[in-house]
């Protein structure tokens, strides 16, 4: 069995004072920390893409909806309800839902534009730095059938 003698204790000092393997110390107390913030960034663009692709969806719904409506009426009324049902359908936060539909050139071979906005709310993300709500707009044209009847 060995001793420790007082010459030995410069040894000791300098292996207690030393940094070797000090980064991956600290690497292991960040690293958890790190892949939370990654883990709520994430979650952000998860709902902001989410309700952006459920938007895109709603809009060209109500342009399809619009298109084949016989009348101006029927075409604003049909995509109105259209957008409100496929939103609804997916779940989304939508508030002040705004649905613009262009009907001027509804005749057969013509288009129909329809956009499609509303405030999606997020602010169950608001802990994460994002803001309450944000605006969200999309706008789909759709073919008027070439062959359809119209009605006067």
């Amino acid at each position: 069995m060995t001793t420790m003698r007082v010459r030995d204790w410069p040894d000791l000092r300098r292996w207690w004072r030393g940094d070797e393997g000090s980064a991956t110390a600290e690497l292991a107390v960040i690293a958890p920390a790190l892949v939370l913030i990654l883990v709520f960034v994430a979650v952000v663009v998860h709902r902001g893409v989410g309700a952006r692709l459920r938007i895109d969806d709603a809009v060209h719904q109500a342009a399809r909806a619009a298109s084949i409506a016989r009348t101006v009426e029927g075409a604003r009324s049909s995509a109105n309800e259209v957008a409100a049902a496929a939103l609804a359908d997916a779940g989304s936060m939508c508030r002040d839902l705004a649905v613009e539909v262009d009907t001027t050139d509804l005749r057969p071979a013509g288009v129909v534009r329809a956009t499609v906005s509303c405030r999606v709310d997020i602010s169950d993300a608001l802990l994460l730095g994002a803001a309450g709500d944000r605006q969200l707009t999309a706008t789909a044209i759709e073919p008027v059938d070439t062959f359809r009847g119209s009605s006067p």
